[in-house]
């Protein structure tokens, strides 16, 4: 697959009347609340963040060769089968598995790792919101847009957006703690130090191992 690294790197939005309509919002203590905390960013890491969140193509992978293909075709038969109680749909999976690939693979991050934040923080439940209004698969907080974004926090209910300010907002906090992901994860959550959340989601990855994610 061709994917290129890039450097990567609490104000809480009014829900909007679109999602508050939907039936779909969630707000629940099974959610993780990923609380970010704001920090001041220097504008370069500002920049670098601002470059790694822009929209692209739609996340179609591509292959060198045809035993790589066929080892990701095998990989997304597998998450498929586990994923099915929580995503009945087929083309609902299939797009959100190779979202959570390209996303992953994109921010250097291992699959599994970010398929076990993605099961801990929100269940995979696409709108889901925390009680400090955490958003989406990811629980990405809405002050990121803004930050790094267009200040539209409503795109954090879309799955591919959400999907990569977590990935790129989770590189960011692994570079900053020099490869630490224990001390990654806890920033991520903002329980930096503490093994609760951290233990959380490398219990939930063991269940997304495979040999290709």
């Amino acid at each position: 697959m061709t994917l290129h690294r890039r450097g990567f790197l609490s104000d809480v939005l009014a829900l909007s009347p679109f999602i508050l309509g939907c039936g779909q919002l969630f707000l629940s203590e099974q959610v993780w609340a990923g609380a970010q905390v704001e920090e001041p960013l220097i504008d370069s890491v500002r920049t670098a963040l601002g470059s790694a969140i822009a929209n692209q193509a739609p996340p179609v992978p591509e292959f060198a060769d045809t035993e790589s293909r066929l080892a990701y075709l095998r990989w997304l038969g597998a998450m498929s089968e586990r994923l099915k109680k929580k995503k009945p749909d087929w083309a609902t999976r299939k797009e959100f598995l190779q979202t959570v690939w390209y996303e992953s693979k994109r921010a250097g991050l291992e699959v599994s790792l970010v398929l076990g934040l993605i099961q801990v923080e929100s269940n995979f439940r696409k709108y889901a919101v925390s009680r400090v209004g955490a958003r989406g698969y990811m629980q990405v907080m809405p002050f990121w847009t803004r930050v790094i974004g267009d200040g539209d926090a409503a795109k954090l209910f879309h799955m591919q957006m959400n999907l990569r300010f977590g990935c790129v907002i989770l590189r960011h906090y692994l570079d900053r703690e020099g490869g630490n992901l224990f001390m990654a994860l806890g920033r991520y959550n903002g329980s930096r130090g503490k093994a609760t959340y951290p233990d959380a989601v490398f219990r939930a990855q063991r269940a997304w191992h495979h040999p290709v994610g």
